[in-house]
C-alpha cells in the first residue's frame, strides 16, 4: 500500500510543493509550505484516528492533507480540481488501489470553501484540517502598514488547535485572537463560508462543530 512517507519521497510531489508555494508568494498569498502541508495532514489523520475509524482511512487523510494544495503549481485558481487531477496521475503511477485514489482525489477536490463539500470520511477530515490553520506565521508580508484582511486576520491569529472529544462526538477549533490587530467580526468576514463548510465536515463525521475564541464559544 502506498503510505505517506512514499508520498512525501516522491520527486514530482516534491517539486510541485516547492514551485507551488514559490508562485503563490509571487502572487502575495500566505504561506502553503511544507509546514501547512505536514500540519494538515496531521491534524486530518489525528481526526479520524481520535473518532475511532480505521487506521488506513487515517492514513488516506494524511496523504489527502500532504497533497491537498499540489494544484497551486497550476493556478490558484479552482486549485483543488487541478490538484486532484495530479493526484489522480502520480498516485496511479505509484500503484495506489483505484478506491483509495478516488478517495484522495475526491477530498481535495472539495476542501475549498467555494465549492467543496464532505463526500467522505477523509474529505470532511481534511476540511477542518485545513481551516484550522490560520496563524500568523503564515503571513509573508512583513510591512503591517501594506497588510489586507486576509494578512492581518491571519496574522491576530496567536494561537489556533483542533480539539476531538469522541464521548461528547464534537470537534472544536479553539482560536486566540489579538484584537488589537484584528477584531473578531473581521475572522467572521472573511471566514464565515469556512466556518459552515467545518460544520458541514464535522456533521458528515457525526459531529458537532463548535468555534471558541479567546476563550468564549461563538458556534
Amino acid at each position: 500500500m502506498v503510505t505517506l512517507e512514499d508520498i512525501k519521497n516522491n520527486p514530482i510531489v516534491d517539486s510541485f510543493i516547492r514551485k507551488g508555494n514559490e508562485y503563490l508568494g509571487v502572487m502575495g498569498f500566505t504561506e502553503h509550505s511544507y509546514r501547512h502541508l505536514n500540519l494538515v495532514s496531521s491534524i486530518a489523520r489525528s481526526i479520524l484516528e481520535r473518532l475511532g475509524y480505521p487506521e488506513r482511512e487515517a492514513e488516506l487523510a494524511a496523504i489527502a492533507g500532504y497533497l491537498h494544495d499540489i494544484g497551486n503549481v497550476v493556478s490558484r485558481n479552482d486549485h483543488g480540481i487541478s490538484g486532484a487531477v495530479l493526484a489522480f496521475s502520480i498516485l496511479n503511477s505509484m500503484g495506489m488501489h483505484p478506491d483509495e485514489i478516488a478517495t484522495v482525489i475526491s477530498a481535495i477536490a472539495n476542501h475549498e470553501e467555494q465549492y467543496g463539500q464532505p463526500v467522505n470520511n477523509v474529505a470532511a477530515a481534511l476540511i477542518v484540517a485545513d481551516k484550522s490553520d490560520v496563524h500568523r506565521s503564515r503571513v509573508r508580508n512583513q510591512d503591517f502598514a501594506t497588510f489586507d484582511i486576509h494578512d492581518r486576520v491571519n496574522y491576530a491569529v496567536e494561537h489556533a488547535f483542533i480539539w476531538v472529544d469522541r464521548e461528547k462526538r464534537t470537534i472544536t477549533m479553539d482560536l486566540t485572537i489579538d484584537i488589537n490587530i484584528c477584531p473578531v467580526m473581521e475572522y467572521f468576514e472573511i471566514f464565515l463560508t469556512r466556518m459552515t463548510l467545518c460544520r458541514r465536515a464535522a456533521n458528515f463525521l457525526q459531529c458537532n462543530f463548535e468555534l471558541i475564541i479567546n476563550g468564549s464559544r461563538l458556534l
